[in-house]
């Protein structure tokens, strides 16, 4: 009886290493190599890929629609021009996005709505970037669908900014702040957080690596919020980015790094490179 209990407490310790070593992937606007980015194609590749979240951004039409959308006009990626609030939903609809060669495709500007009913039930998140001004109609939408477990809200405000704007919803939304370890007071804004919410994750950004917290977050990891490292442009990352790991195949000083400061989850423009890599370091499953 002894040994089954000593066998059972080794398997079970096995486990529970595996589950904090794994490393979640988030695909930045989709798969937005195979499909045009922030479409509902590319989520929907993405979701196939195996990624754990996708990461999209929302604007807001002339008739209050939410549709995802990255800039502040559709010029970059549509074959149409002006900002989305300047049409009504069925109008944006007779606008199709471009694919990564600047083509223009069959895929129209998608809804957050088609977008969380094509994802719904599955087992990836949906990360909710520029959606600080619509947290009320994101909101209520989420909760129409039947999605708010799956959604992920973030912003780059500090928690006073965030309960003045929007007090009831403190506690009702899985929550990531974004902090920009350049500035100062960068700790005490997450502190601030962590004393007052229970964080899904810390968003860190940073062009130079030289924070002490990217080396000990174990503050962070220790109230069971997770740790988000970008792998996408340098900027955000100190320059242990994706095109170092893939192009020049230096995954010591971008991936690796990465990894070795207590990622639990990397959004990357190469998702499906990044959890094969993840995959062969037994970090992913």
């Amino acid at each position: 009886m002894k040994k089954i209990q000593v066998f059972l407490l080794l398997v079970f310790a096995g486990y529970a290493s595996f589950a904090q070593n794994k490393i979640m992937v988030t695909a930045h606007r989709g798969d937005w190599r195979n499909a045009p980015e922030n479409s509902l194609l590319g989520f929907t590749y993405a979701a196939k890929m195996g990624v754990d979240m996708v990461e999209l951004d929302l604007k807001k039409t002339k008739d209050g629609e939410l549709v995802i959308m990255h800039d502040a006009t559709i010029n970059r990626t549509t074959d149409g021009k002006g900002e989305p609030a300047d049409y009504t939903l069925a109008e944006l609809k007779t606008f199709h996005l471009k694919n990564g060669l600047g083509r223009v495709s069959n895929n129209p500007i998608p809804t957050l709505k088609e977008v969380m009913l094509a994802l719904k039930g599955k087992p990836v998140k949906v990360n909710l970037d520029k959606s600080y001004p619509f947290y009320r109609e994101t909101y209520a939408l989420l909760k129409q669908t039947g999605t708010l477990e799956q959604a992920v809200f973030k912003a780059e405000v500090p928690f006073d900014s965030l309960k003045q704007k929007y007090p009831e919803l403190i506690g009702k939304i899985t929550y990531m702040p974004v902090v920009n370890l350049d500035k100062p007071g960068a700790k005490k804004t997450i502190t601030d957080y962590l004393a007052h919410m229970k964080l899904y994750a810390v968003e860190l950004t940073f062009s130079k690596d030289t924070s002490d917290i990217l080396a000990h977050n174990e503050f962070i990891r220790q109230t069971g919020a997770k740790v988000w490292i970008n792998s996408l442009w340098a900027s955000l990352n100190g320059g242990h980015d994706d095109d170092l790991a893939v192009e020049e195949n230096n995954k010591k000083d971008s991936w690796d790094w990465i990894i070795a400061h207590h990622a639990t989850i990397i959004q990357t423009d190469r998702p499906q490179l990044l959890l094969r890599y993840l995959k062969q370091k037994h970090l992913h499953q």
